[in-house]
């Protein structure tokens, strides 16, 4: 199949809420990723990425959505704080072999959870914060950081990964990857992801290409998006 054709179908199965595979690249993470749109997710697709993915289950956000709701990337919050805790300035994430600055933020869960670990917790938490960030487009930043809090607690078991401000402009990681398909595909600019896992490494790119044959599932590198996402913002 081509390219584009690939990226065409890709973007309609995230419409449609199914689940697209999305490898980053050789050289990087070189790592396979369930990618769906956080709005579609229910207890199955956790199961499916906890049973099929083996990895961290987590979302990927816009960065506007992020900025919106006030939220830091992690390694900054570490920063600011270890003058308080020494130990935190030992943990600098300055050394990650494939990037330059980690995309996590806080964990969160629904405040209607339980543990927040089920698949169903889990999957009310990604699909509430997906209704979430598409509410907040008209408020201003104080009233959307009210309406999170009254919805979402933190440490919770989802965490969040932000986008870069300038998407692939910046960074080429799984969370810009997925939010730009999202973006391209129309839909809410949040994401659920897992990496997909072997035994005792990343399972390799050969056996995710089978996996999504196997399973009717589009199998995309990271260059085909940022071709794609360049075609789209021309």
């Amino acid at each position: 199949m081509k390219p584009r054709k690939r990226i065409e179908n890709a973007i309609n199965s995230l419409k449609e809420g199914n689940f697209v595979l999305v490898y980053d690249a050789d050289g990087r993470e070189e790592e396979t990723d369930f990618i769906i749109g956080a709005e579609f997710v229910d207890e199955g697709s956790i199961y499916r990425m906890r049973r099929d993915g083996g990895g961290l289950i987590f979302l990927m956000i816009h960065n506007e959505v992020g900025r919106k709701l006030g939220l830091p990337y992690l390694a900054d919050v570490f920063q600011n704080s270890a003058e308080k805790w020494h130990v935190l300035r030992e943990l600098t994430p300055d050394d990650i072999p494939y990037d330059t600055k980690s995309s996590f933020s806080v964990t969160i869960n629904h405040r209607k959870t339980f543990t927040g670990v089920t698949d169903k917790d889990r999957a009310m938490t990604m699909r509430e914060f997906a209704k979430l960030a598409s509410r907040i487009k008209d408020m201003d930043g104080a009233e959307a950081q009210r309406a999170f809090g009254r919805q979402f607690r933190a440490p919770g078991h989802v965490p969040i990964c932000m986008a870069s401000p300038k998407l692939l402009e910046e960074r080429n990681g799984h969370t810009e990857l997925s939010v730009a398909l999202a973006v391209m595909a129309g839909i809410t600019p949040v994401t659920a992801g897992c990496e997909m896992m072997d035994y005792g490494h990343s399972l390799l790119k050969k056996d995710a290409m089978t996996y999504a044959e196997e399973n009717g599932l589009i199998f995309l590198e990271g260059w085909e998006i940022m071709e794609a996402w360049e075609e789209w913002q021309e």
